[in-house]
């Protein structure tokens, strides 16, 4: 079985966070299998799934929080296990672009919640619009629609509720 860790920090923004952090992964003997790093506000935030030898993780374990304290960051390191992907899920890409307002992103969970339906990945993004200097919001999801569900209602359905909403939207197979 994989030996697998999540990793989340945060703190403050600057050069070579990224560099420091892989190194003390690679350092352990471990690899980054996936990761999300971005800089919100003035803040680093990462988040990765780590693989090793049990041995390795735990080296790691030892190591990291020392590291995340030279670099200033709030780490958090959890076991966990594979992603267990049924064969009977159907994952789909959405994505969601309006003026911004509060509550899109409920709006929309809620919607696929109300239906059973798994958010496996989102990304948000606030943005002028190019001319008018509008303040618009984007959404970018991952679900995975179970195979039981009709995926061309669940589509209709999702086209009609961003329709009452004002917002524009592209539902579709995610490719690759």
């Amino acid at each position: 079985m994989e030996n697998l860790i999540v990793i989340t920090a945060l703190g403050e923004d600057r050069p070579g966070l990224i560099d420091q952090l892989s190194k003390s992964i690679a350092d352990a003997g471990c690899g980054i299998l996936d990761s999300r790093m971005t800089v919100l506000g003035g803040e680093f935030a990462i988040i990765q799934l780590v693989s090793g030898r049990w041995n390795a993780l735990a080296k790691l374990e030892g190591q990291l929080p020392i590291v995340a304290k030279e670099l200033g960051l709030e780490l958090h390191l959890k076991r966990t296990i594979p992603t267990r992907q049924p064969g009977d899920l159907l994952p789909y890409a959405v994505d969601v672009v309006t003026m911004d307002q509060p509550g899109i992103v409920h709006q929309i969970a809620h919607f696929f919640s109300q239906r059973e339906i798994n958010i496996r990945d989102l990304a948000t993004n606030r943005y002028n619009a190019a001319h008018t200097g509008t303040p618009m919001y984007s959404v970018h999801l991952t679900v995975d629609i179970p195979a039981k569900l009709h995926v061309a209602m669940i589509r209709e359905e999702f086209l009609d509720f961003c329709d009452q909403g004002n917002l524009d939207a592209i539902f579709e197979p995610v490719k690759g």
